[in-house]
């Protein structure tokens, strides 16, 4: 195993420099870096041009400026010494801080369109699988094939002009009529019964409950003006964390493994009970706070299943500290949602949050929830727009890994000795599903930290292929070869990671050197 991962790594950098010496020339050859200046009429036109030259060591061979920045990005892999030199772009910034930058920019953006893409395609692959040639799974293909072929900057503009300025509109008066309660609630119904599946008496039953639910849902919002005001409270916590017990208990270890549900409802009504506890805290939070309260909650979830016990007590502490963790999860985002007046008025934002072009608001203050609303709500528009494009990939391919894994033997072997259907397809199928999906989610990752170009260029955020186009533009060399090398280290890294995922996935797979 180490053998080959040094041949990889090996591999990995000879090609990092035959490729880098490439688009550097490249670059280079491709336009005049001083040509704005050439038809320029200013006094100072020469001396400008003599500043540019200098900056970009433009009086000598682009092979021997590679060379010259080979030695400063060599400097990189010296650990500690800080001395990483990447040159300087045209307005003579150091490439290292521009970098810096557009890295936290572009990942801000796609981290968590990555995550909840991968999410939610690998979900509705598994759940399409399972429901082949059903309704759910035409409308999902359809749905899926839809906004893969929609372009991404129409999207985002569809996403600007409805999600942004229509939205804002409505919350100067978010009064829902009658009417549109129950159509919503109608569609809301009809999608639920399609989704069940079952007998049509079962499905025309909880599509009804369904239908009920949200249209007085929506009643009770517009009456209580709640978009203005919202908030979970207790009660709502409560009643979801008994119902993320009994899911993540489904999931996990099946209903019939009683100590794993007593685990995970104990550790909903912990979490209950910290609600009150920890709101005082919360109003001093800070984010590195909020990460050691998120890993305390998932301690607190083991040592609950761990004491539970049970037949298997590695279930029962994997239902509680998920549980732990999902109810965690709504305490902060129902302290969000009690930060959400003040930012509502905040004479920054002037009753439209809902932002459509940069990373935040221009000299806006406030504390912490502040602040974090303000970076939430400008990721809104470019992160669904990012999710509706990369959804059918993940979908798709889930959809026919888990196709071709459920027609295996081994599947039929697991089903003839009486597994459920629950162990068969989450730890027999699923797992085995995953060795493909690994490669594509190591290849799309190495792509979006190259930035998300136009979704960048649309909502005027200045990443990663913000500061690439900005070199290209302007015959830059340095901002280039700083995205190059950002973006080709990852995606040999993750390419690696996948290849040896693929030995954890399934044992019969050895890499081997």
């Amino acid at each position: 195993m180490v053998t080959y991962i040094v041949r990889r790594l090996i591999t990995a950098a000879l090609i990092l420099l035959g490729a880098s010496f490439l688009v550097y020339l490249l670059t280079a050859a491709s336009g005049d870096p001083l040509e704005e200046f050439r038809a320029s009429s200013a006094p100072n036109k020469q001396q400008l041009m003599d500043a540019r030259t200098e900056l970009l060591q433009l009086d000598t061979p682009a092979p021997i400026r590679y060379f010259h920045w080979l030695g400063g990005a060599a400097q990189c892999l010296i650990p500690f010494a800080n001395s990483c030199d990447l040159g300087k772009n045209i307005a003579g910034q150091p490439i290292t801080d521009a970098l810096g930058h557009a890295l936290v920019q572009t990942l801000t953006l796609v981290t968590g369109a990555t995550v909840l893409a991968i999410l939610i395609g690998i979900t509705l692959g598994i759940i399409t699988a399972l429901r082949q040639y059903s309704t759910l799974d035409y409308g999902v293909t359809f749905m899926a094939f839809l906004f893969f072929s929609l372009p991404i900057f129409w999207v985002a503009v569809l996403l600007k002009e409805y999600g942004a300025i229509g939205f804002n509109n409505f919350l100067r008066n978010p009064e829902i009529p009658i009417p549109a309660s129950l159509a919503i609630g109608a569609v809301l119904g009809i999608l639920t019964a399609v989704t069940v599946g079952g007998e049509m008496k079962r499905r025309l039953l909880i599509g009804g409950v369904a239908f009920l639910f949200a249209a007085a849902v929506l009643m009770y919002f517009s009456a209580t003006e709640w978009f203005k005001t919202p908030g979970l409270g207790p009660v709502v916590i409560a009643i979801a964390g008994v119902g993320i017990a009994f899911a993540v208990t489904l999931l996990s270890a099946g209903l019939k493994n009683r100590k794993a549900l007593q685990s995970a409802l104990i550790a909903a009504g912990a979490g209950l009970v910290v609600y009150f506890v920890i709101q005082p805290l919360l109003n001093e939070a800070t984010f590195l706070m909020i990460v050691l309260l998120a890993v305390a909650a998932v301690l607190v979830g083991l040592g609950i299943g761990f004491l539970m016990g049970g037949y298997d007590r590695g279930q029962s502490m994997r239902a509680a500290a998920l549980t732990s963790f999902l109810v965690g999860f709504l305490i902060l985002l129902d302290r969000y949602m009690q930060a959400w007046p003040t930012y509502f008025n905040n004479s920054r934002v002037r009753g439209r949050p809902i932002a459509t072009i940069g990373a935040g608001t221009p000299n806006i203050e406030g504390d912490f929830w502040i602040m974090s609303l303000d970076s939430f709500t400008h990721l809104i528009l470019p992160t669904m727009a990012l999710i509706l494009i990369s959804l059918a990939g993940y979908t798709r391919f889930t959809r026919a890994s888990m196709l071709e894994i459920m027609n295996m033997d081994y599947i039929r072997t697991a089903r003839a000795k009486g597994l459920s259907e629950r162990t068969v397809v989450m730890r027999h199928a699923f797992r085995n599903a995953l060795i493909p999906i690994a490669t594509i989610v190591a290849f799309d990752i190495g792509g979006l930290i190259g930035g998300a170009v136009i979704t960048e260029t649309v909502f005027s955020v200045r990443g990663m292929g913000f500061l690439f186009l900005e070199g290209i533009s302007h015959v830059d060399p340095n901002p280039v070869m700083g995205v190059f090398l950002c973006v080709a280290i990852t995606a040999m890294g993750f390419n690696l990671i996948a290849d040896l995922a693929y030995s954890a996935l399934d044992p019969r797979v050895r890499v081997k050197a």
